[in-house]
């Protein structure tokens, strides 16, 4: 199966632009070209938002009913190319086909669920002091999007943003990431062939920096939404602050993972494994900070060398693998360089440390005991298959180091205490906490984080709530 041919979207016609500047995706699994892209030069951008405001006028005058038809409709053609599709994520990503296919999944749901969802945007009526007088207040669709998404997600990352803006009823141009376009062109091409008209969508590339600060300086756009990291969402919110486009930022994350002594130490081991090595740790809600309570480290420890030395690397569409490669080459000296931080700081590795098989850019699961929290790997986001771990002694200790960095996006724990279970809640400073699982988002559910990892909230009716702004009317009846 051959990975097809990469175009953007603009206007509602596939094309190559007219900058003539391309660049070659990459296989991460093998180092090969997989296709040529191609990059929008500033008119092509001026074309899309041009077309985003024409296209959100006709979208924002469809019915409910109608827009949600539209959006089934594609999403029986992402069914109708299901493997195709998971198969050209694997290539261009790298992450095992059968993690591809649950992205894909979970991108059909989301667009099917915001779909239901968008013929329930209800306003209200407000009781008035004033004898025959009405106040309403109406839920309306913000405006053109603009939406730039990172890469370790090609599907998920960019249907909550397409989806969202769709079922509100706003018109979206989205640059996903460059490193893996093929699935969100894919994504276009059923939403364009279930009748989504000219305008309404618009996908392009180019370098980052010069698409996002063009776009950013149009008055066109009145909602930005990112997902990336907080760096750069922090640069991207001050150029949205000169035309005031409001924004949702899904930012990085530092996850700490809290296994205290009365847990189920085989089954926390479990969950921990498949959490941190699933798509080997490129994933923002990664657990990637690992506290064990002091009587069950080493027992927790034991099991869990075990479980991370039974993980089969390789290449995705190998269903013997069961964890594939980073996304590109310069990953792997990120990985050395954060383990030998964490060794000359004292820790130690007891399981991988090194990089793997050669072509492509694989990184052996790696585990390193009593990293302390002064080690670079402790506070900087790693986003890669590298678990460091360490011992606590209280629940009070524990609660510290777990909201002692800036970061607040999730948090993971495991015990059997009712009483730990609501003290966590009520005192670790995240958007989001699993406790005794690492599932931690669903489409119905909200998706956001606190604090340097962002603010805003996708999926549920928070992340359609992101798409559209109140309207207030007062009318008096003579």
């Amino acid at each position: 199966m051959s990975y097809p041919q990469l175009q953007m979207l603009i206007a509602g016609e596939w094309t190559n632009g007219t900058s003539g500047v391309t660049e070659n995706v990459i296989c991460p699994a093998d180092g090969t070209v997989l296709g040529e892209l191609p990059h929008a030069s500033k008119e092509d951008l001026d074309d899309a938002l041009n077309s985003s405001l024409e296209g959100f006028n006709k979208w924002r005058s469809e019915t409910p009913l109608n827009r949600q038809s539209i959006l089934e409709k594609a999403a029986k053609i992402l069914e109708r190319e299901f493997d195709k599709n998971s198969e050209n994520l694997t290539r261009e990503m790298g992450k095992p086909l059968a993690e591809a296919k649950i992205e894909m999944q979970v991108a059909i749901d989301l667009l099917r669920w915001y779909g239901e969802e968008g013929k329930r945007v209800y306003g209200r009526i407000i009781p008035s002091r004033i004898p025959n007088m009405e106040h309403e207040a109406r839920k309306v669709p913000v405006g053109p999007v603009l939406a730039f998404v990172a890469w370790n997600f090609p599907a998920t990352n960019v249907m909550r943003k397409v989806a969202g803006a769709l079922a509100a009823g706003c018109s979206i141009t989205i640059k996903p990431s460059e490193e893996t376009p093929a699935t969100a062109i894919a994504i276009g091409k059923a939403l364009m062939e279930a009748g989504l008209p000219a305008g309404v969508l618009n996908i392009v590339f180019g370098v980052p920096s010069e698409v996002s600060e063009h776009l950013l300086s149009s008055p066109i756009p009145r909602k930005l939404s990112f997902t990336g990291s907080v760096p750069v969402g922090i640069h991207l919110q001050k150029l949205a602050a000169q035309n005031l486009i409001r924004c949702t930022m899904e930012l990085g994350g530092h996850s700490p993972v809290m296994i205290f002594k009365d847990a189920d130490i085989e089954a926390a081991v479990k969950h921990c494994a498949a959490g941190k090595f699933r798509n080997a740790g490129q994933v923002c809600i990664s657990p990637t900070r690992f506290f064990i309570e002091e009587p069950v480290y080493d027992e927790f420890i034991k099991s869990f060398k075990s479980h991370v030395e039974a993980i089969n690397v390789g290449d995705g569409l190998d269903s013997k693998s069961t964890m594939g490669p980073l996304v590109a080459d310069r990953r792997l000296e990120v990985m050395e360089d954060f383990i030998s931080d964490a060794v000359s700081s004292g820790g130690e590795v007891i399981s991988g440390g090194g990089r793997g098989q050669s072509p492509g850019s694989f990184f052996e699961p790696t585990l390193i005991r009593d990293v302390p929290d002064t080690a670079k790997i402790m506070i900087e986001e790693p986003f890669g298959p590298v678990a460091p771990s360490a011992s606590f002694s209280s629940i009070d200790e524990i609660i510290e180091r777990a909201n002692s960095l800036p970061f607040g996006l999730a948090s993971y724990a495991f015990t059997s205490n009712p009483r730990t279970s609501q003290i966590l809640k009520s005192e670790i400073e995240s958007g989001m906490l699993a406790i005794n699982s690492m599932h931690i988002h669903s489409v119905e559910t909200p998706f956001g984080g606190l604090k340097h990892s962002g603010y805003g909230y996708e999926g549920s009716i928070e992340g359609l709530e992101a798409f559209l702004v109140t309207k207030y009317s007062s009318e008096i009846y003579t």
